[in-house]
């Protein structure tokens, strides 16, 4: 997977988080979008990581192609 198509996945996932957020706000969120909520965040967080692989491989001159998506439990142990 290349940069435009993590991009792609970020955006769909980002657009989907706010239709859910959005019924959340208006009172109408279930159990189930609740759920899906924090799947995009896991998502998003392994999208963003591997999209910061790519980029570091890049400009350390080495093959970008080489990164791989971390499972969540790696990604999540990060701190922003």
């Amino acid at each position: 997977m290349d940069e435009s198509q993590i991009h792609v996945s970020i955006e769909k996932l980002v657009a989907e988080e706010h239709e859910l957020w959005g019924r959340e706000s208006d009172g109408s969120a279930t159990d189930d979008d609740r759920r899906r909520l924090e799947q995009i965040r896991l998502s998003l967080d392994q999208c963003w990581d591997f999209l910061r692989q790519r980029r570091a491989r890049r400009d350390a001159g080495q093959d970008p192609d080489t990164a791989a998506a971390r499972p969540p439990d790696v990604v999540e142990g990060y701190e922003q």
